[in-house]
């Protein structure tokens, strides 16, 4: 908590995606417009969540579909492109995350100066991708390999596109998880990006981890991010910030701008 309360404060914790533009070697990726199409995608987010309010700002690769768990080191790379082109105009702090690859997505934190990531560090998933295991034990000793032990850890104990092959109570994989992974904050999704976590699975595991932050990662909208907040701690939104509230067009800055708006008066900054 102490790292988690550090870099973000003791208020409730608004993050706000910039989902990337497809990247290359991904099926979706334009390779006429290439990588300045990427680039030129990702300013307007980046300007319009630093000044809506937002407490963080997350690079992810949502359009990189279909998504993989070991990930071509040219996403990596490409990412890590990006967030340089961008990096002087970033003003509050930024993490990374390379789906599914915590190995990746700790190495762009390493090379981009990120302060924290998300990623899925544990627990057996029957996926789309296919089984699908967390590898908190390998990431946390690469990220101490590449100097980035301080990274602020962002564990996603609820994977999307995913079911848990694990039969234990999802509190009983979030209190597992801070006992054997290290986390800074737990992490609650719904089934897919854009879909809430129920708010009965946010209360649960706030419970069982009542020492350790809990966000909500996913569907959390301006009508409902005041309850979202009754129990988190934080949220992580991409979806509703975007126009017509759809999940691969860009980022709208009135969205963004009226979802800051309706969490800081239901919780106003401390």
């Amino acid at each position: 908590m102490k790292r988690f309360r550090e870099l973000f404060g003791q208020g409730k914790v608004l993050i706000g995606m910039v989902h990337l533009q497809p990247l290359p070697g991904t099926p979706l990726y334009n390779s006429s417009a290439g990588m300045k199409k990427v680039v030129d995608a990702a300013r307007p987010s980046v300007e319009a969540l630093q000044e809506a309010g937002f407490d963080g700002m997350l690079f992810g690769n949502e359009n990189d579909r279909p998504y993989e768990l070991s990930v071509d080191v040219a996403s990596t790379a490409a990412m890590a492109y990006t967030i340089g082109r961008l990096r002087d105009r970033i003003q509050i702090p930024y993490g990374v995350d390379v789906l599914w690859d915590p190995k990746s997505t700790i190495a762009l934190a390493a090379a981009t100066g990120a302060t924290f990531v998300r990623e899925v560090f544990t627990g057996v998933y029957g996926s789309d991708m296919g089984l699908w295991q967390g590898t908190a034990a390998n990431a946390l000793r690469y990220a101490r390999r590449v100097g980035a032990q301080d990274l602020c850890l962002l564990c996603n104990i609820s994977a999307e596109f995913a079911y848990s092959l694990d039969q234990r109570s999802l509190a009983n994989r979030a209190r597992s998880a801070v006992f054997s992974s290290l986390p800074d904050a737990i992490l609650v999704s719904g089934p897919l990006t854009g879909e809430p976590a129920p708010l009965d699975h946010l209360a649960a595991v706030k419970q069982a981890v009542e020492e350790t932050p809990v966000l909500a990662n996913t569907g959390v909208r301006q009508e409902t991010v005041r309850d979202a907040l009754e129990i988190a701690d934080g949220v992580v939104v991409g979806t509703a910030l975007k126009v017509d509230g759809v999940t691969w067009n860009a980022l709208d800055p009135d969205r963004a701008k009226s979802f800051v708006k309706a969490a800081r008066s239901a919780f106003p900054i401390a």
